[in-house]
């Protein structure tokens, strides 16, 4: 794995199209794409920060910043007294605005989605009052099971407004993507997280025992000019999915 960052490390060095001139920018990117590129498994230990400093030219100081970046990502953890390790867990950062799709590919898995519903129909009074929408307004609807290559990760129900979104089958993979297209990315999000036990229909899609642990995630996306732009209620899987945010005091 250490020749494969090295390499992968001295290529993003040599591109001048995609050049970082920060070394440790460079090779977060490049520690990012040997995980993607599967040249290093889940589970499996990183090189140590002198062993990587000494490959590559770099200070230690260095590499520990690159290191600490994928770490508060989620994409690495770290073991006091153990190393450094591609997460075996999804380790989803609550302090960052993130869509599905960006946290799978950014660890190098395949996300595909499983669509019940894409359709448009008119606000319901829950979706109103979520939305901040008066009765009668039109809000596409997406209703899925988010996927990591063949694995079912979570359940979702996402409500758009039709102004922002009319057509729901723009969306593939990403909504964010989607209303990325539209110029109406979120820039933030209230989320509420709670801990429940999955119905025998959740179990199902998402391939596991009823009453396995779960997550109840609703979340509103807000643009920055105050807009509610998305609804979300999702159900995730307790076994594979992490939560993590960081605490500060004043």
């Amino acid at each position: 794995m250490q020749n494969a960052l090295a390499d992968e490390y001295r290529r993003l060095s040599r591109d001048t199209t995609t050049h970082q001139p920060l070394a440790y920018l460079r090779l977060r990117r490049a520690i990012r794409n040997v995980i993607q590129h599967r040249d290093i498994e889940p589970g499996q230990t990183l090189p140590s920060e002198r062993d990587l400093s000494q490959a590559l030219g770099l200070s230690r100081v260095t590499v520990r910043k690159a290191i600490s970046g994928l770490v508060e990502e989620g994409l690495l953890t770290q073991r006091h007294g153990a190393g450094t390790f591609v997460a075996e867990r999804i380790v989803k950062p609550m302090s960052r605005l993130t869509s599905f799709t960006e946290d799978l590919r950014a660890r190098g898995l395949h996300p595909r989605s499983e669509f019940f519903e894409r359709s448009v129909g008119e606000v319901t009074p829950e979706e109103s009052m979520a939305l901040n929408l008066s009765p009668g307004v039109l809000v596409a609807r997406l209703h899925r099971v988010r996927y990591a290559e063949d694995e079912p990760l979570a359940i979702e129900r996402s409500v758009v407004p039709a102004s922002v979104l009319p057509d729901p089958h723009e969306v593939h993979d990403s909504l964010y993507e989607a209303l990325e297209h539209h110029n109406c990315r979120p820039v933030r999000a209230l989320q509420r997280l709670r801990a429940v036990l999955l119905g025998a229909r959740q179990a199902r899609l998402l391939h596991v025992t009823a009453g396995s642990a779960g997550l109840h995630i609703e979340r509103r996306g807000f643009l920055d000019d105050g807009r509610v732009v998305e609804f979300t209620t999702s159900w995730y899987r307790g076994d594979i999915y992490d939560f993590v945010a960081e605490l500060q005091t004043d």
